[in-house]
């Protein structure tokens, strides 16, 4: 039996995922659909597949599963989650401008900045940020000579390694095997990052997608890092080759607060077997 979903494709700063209302269409399969559908010669093309869905418990309003471009499924997403913002206000779904969302790495405060009914940002409260987890890097493997001395992992819910450099175009080299290294038993999403004036300036492999135009949760990493050793102030100016988003890492709280676009790109119906 044929099944059509309708999809919409969605960007924040160039990230780019398939999302699919489960509210309305159930997928059996989402790490499959996710491989399928990515596909940028074959398929719709994309970074992964999120699914939105209703909270399963009451202290937050809709949920997020999402699924990388190679079908594994990821912690959390910053850019993927100001997309559900949007999505959830401008299709109707909710009139609230604050939005609780689910998500594995707990429950994320979306605060939508709307204007003549279109949101046209939004603040992702992404919580605090963890400097060890034993589960995520392993210290007692050395990472390769290129990042002694200039990286920092830091954990915004999922694994970072963020690496201050002035040629950022490494990560397109090193990317890869940076995220499979021993150090990191779950693998790593891996941030190249130069201190400019005008901001940081980052490029990022993301774990399970290789090259993105953008990871919300890298640039919040990448921000924390850059305060932590002295390079940068708490608020922080990230530009990535999709676009630049704003994060500022609170002393009064100790969370990260991201700020960006979202952006519909366009709607479309695909089959699928049941």
């Amino acid at each position: 039996m044929i099944q059509k979903i309708h999809f919409s494709k969605m960007h924040g700063a160039g990230n780019d995922y398939i999302y699919v209302d489960t509210l309305l269409y159930n997928i059996k399969n989402p790490a499959v659909a996710a491989r399928l559908w990515s596909d940028r010669h074959k398929g719709i093309g994309s970074d992964g597949l999120v699914l939105i869905g209703r909270s399963t418990i009451p202290e937050a309003d809709f949920s997020m599963r999402i699924f990388n471009a190679d079908g594994s499924e990821a912690m959390m997403c910053g850019n993927a989650s100001r997309c559900i913002g949007k999505y959830v206000y401008e299709k109707g779904l909710t009139t609230q401008t604050q939005i609780r969302l689910l998500t594995l790495s707990g429950i994320k405060t979306l605060n939508l900045h709307v204007k003549s009914g279109k949101v046209e940002s939004v603040t992702v409260d992404m919580g605090e940020p963890a400097f060890e987890n034993p589960k995520q890097y392993d210290t007692a493997q050395p990472l390769p000579s290129i990042t002694e001395g200039v990286g920092s992992f830091v954990s915004m819910g999922n694994p970072h390694y963020v690496i201050f450099t002035e040629n950022i175009n490494e990560v397109e080299y090193m990317g890869k095997e940076l995220e499979h290294h021993p150090a990191f038993p779950e693998r790593c999403n891996i941030e190249f990052a130069e201190m400019r004036p005008d901001g940081i300036r980052v490029r990022v492999w993301e774990r399970g997608s290789g090259i993105t135009m953008a990871c919300g949760t890298g640039a919040c990493a990448t921000a924390v890092a850059a305060c932590k050793t002295g390079r940068a102030e708490r608020k922080s100016r990230i530009i990535m080759d999709g676009g630049t988003l704003e994060v500022e890492w609170r002393e009064a709280d100790n969370h990260v607060y991201m700020t960006g676009p979202a952006e519909f790109v366009f709607e479309g119906e695909i089959e699928i077997s049941e």
